[in-house]
């Protein structure tokens, strides 16, 4: 470690995701320092998972040469419902393996630093707000459209948790209910209609129906629609293939009523949108505010600009470190 890095404050920030473990070194300026990525089986035993982050803070702390019970502390992003006054993990869908689990509970006894518990989008929000595209706006509303869609609320530069920390799952707004069944058991939600999931799902769907019109779409799958994913989606759109520029187009018009709605419901002063499909719809972001005028009551919807997020795969690291910042610790 130089003489710089040793002078710096860092802060450990993890990640805890469906299938992985991610942690890192964020300093109080939201840069990026060591960090890794181990993975983790969601739906073994509590005593596994909890294992999986440790092993993760463990091998961190051994490459910068640290005992257990340095003095970084640790924020933790972890998907909801959870309830981050207590840190207690509730009934994540994605992470069935953590039922009312005491994770900062758990990770304080075994380090014996401090440690807070957030939802994930929660936490990336505050990161965004704190250091990356939501820097000098008060009101922040941020996504993570990836393999689902998850949502953080900043307002006045605090998290918007709701009454029992539980708000903001933006993700399980429905926008159609006659739409498909979520995770979550609701019909239409936008996280069943335009996630990475429901890209690849409703792409399939339109094969089965019509394969010519997807040729190329299904050339990239190795001529298998069950290996199709929404990325090979928005390259075959690319490509000139008519099926996957109409699931896009379609993903973008989903997207522009959701984010019409939240416009109508918050007025934030910017949107930021991340995660893996975001990054691939960059390109249509101001198409997909030109088509929100049909879905806003709000006549102003274009003045609130509609950004890509700063922080990338390492939203989580970043947010739990932010998390953190933002309580002083």
């Amino acid at each position: 470690m130089s003489d710089a890095q040793s002078r710096t404050r860092w802060i450990i920030g993890v990640d805890v995701g469906g299938t992985k473990v991610a942690a890192g070194f964020v300093n109080e300026q939201g840069e990026m320092g060591e960090h890794l990525r181990l993975p983790m089986n969601p739906r073994g035993s509590a005593e596994e998972g909890l294992a999986a982050v440790a092993a993760a803070l463990d091998e961190l702390l051994r490459r910068r040469g640290a005992v257990k019970s340095a003095e970084f502390p640790i924020g933790i992003c972890a998907p909801g419902p959870l309830d981050p006054r207590t840190g207690t993990v509730l009934n994540p869908p994605n992470v069935p393996c953590w039922r009312d689990f005491p994770l900062a509970a758990e990770i304080q006894r075994r380090y014996g630093v401090s440690v807070i518990v957030d939802n994930d989008a929660n936490a990336a929000a505050l990161a965004e707000s704190l250091w990356g595209a939501g820097k000098g706006y008060a009101n922040v509303f941020y996504t993570c459209i990836g393999t689902g869609i998850g949502t953080g609320i900043v307002l006045d530069g605090r998290i918007f948790h709701g009454r029992t920390g539980s708000a903001a799952e933006g993700g399980h707004v429905s926008i159609d209910y006659h739409g498909p069944r979520c995770n979550c058991g609701k019909q239409g939600c936008i996280e069943a209609l335009a996630s990475g999931t429901a890209i690849a799902r409703r792409a399939r769907e339109a094969l089965a129906v019509d394969a010519k019109r997807g040729e190329t779409l299904l050339k990239l799958a190795g001529g298998e629609a069950t290996a199709i994913r929404s990325e090979m989606v928005a390259r075959a759109a690319r490509e000139g293939d008519v099926l996957a520029q109409r699931t896009l187009s379609e993903t973008m018009g989903y997207l522009a009523v959701w984010l019409g709605n939240i416009v109508d419901l918050l007025e934030p002063e910017v949107m930021i949108l991340g995660g893996g499909v975001a990054e691939m719809l960059h390109p249509y972001f101001a198409e997909i505010q030109t088509r929100m005028k049909k879905w806003c009551v709000n006549a102003r919807y274009a003045e609130i600009p509609l950004v890509a997020a700063h922080y990338g795969e390492n939203s989580g690291i970043a947010g739990g470190a932010a998390l953190c910042c933002a309580r002083g610790l």
